[in-house]
């Protein structure tokens, strides 16, 4: 036999009590989505100095391989393991860009939210002297693009580096006349 309890329903456990709001002000919120900005931004560098570390050890792997003179097998070595250096780095390239573009867009949709804000929010977003960062010309859509530009950019110029470094390795091993 299952035993059971009964307890009465009231209508607190129904319909839970109404939470305060999350900000307080327009201020507050403003705060919230600069920290959000800034911590993106921290992520976006960190993906990026990530990423060019990868790639200088890289090239000069690549450089150090290039440059092999070992009689015996410097030939092969040099045939065969520069090219797929280069292969890494593009398809490093390639897997380095999705985390990339992520924080980029992260980062827009915060900016995105914080024009709306100081556009909709007189108080917030015409108090130059209370928050002269805040301004419009601050804020701008195509200011903090800009600003950003190098790490978009940074993965596809790498992975037309590594492709054409690549080729020319393979093209002068393969070369008769630069023999």
């Amino acid at each position: 036999m299952s035993q059971r309890i009964i307890t009465s329903v009231n209508s607190e456990d129904l319909h839970p009590p109404q939470q305060g709001l999350l900000f307080e002000s327009p201020r507050e919120r403003l705060e919230f989505y600069r920290r959000e900005i800034q911590y993106e931004t921290t992520i976006l560098a960190n993906r990026t100095d990530a990423f060019l570390a990868a790639q200088s050890f890289l090239v000069i792997a690549f450089i150090s391989c290039m440059a092999n003179l070992n009689q015996k097998w410097g030939g092969q070595f040099t045939l065969i393991v520069p090219p797929f250096l280069a292969l890494l780095g593009a398809l490093s390239s390639l897997n380095a860009w999705p985390g990339i573009r992520a924080a980029y867009g992260i980062i827009d949709h915060w900016h995105f939210k914080q024009s709306q804000l100081l556009r909709s929010e007189p108080s917030v977003g015409m108090a130059y002297d209370d928050w002269p960062l805040f301004c419009e010309t601050e804020s701008s859509h195509r200011g903090y693009r800009r600003s950003l530009m190098f790490s978009i950019r940074a993965p596809w110029l790498f992975l037309v580096f590594w492709v054409l470094l690549g080729g020319y390795c393979l093209f002068l091993q393969l070369d008769p006349a630069g023999s």
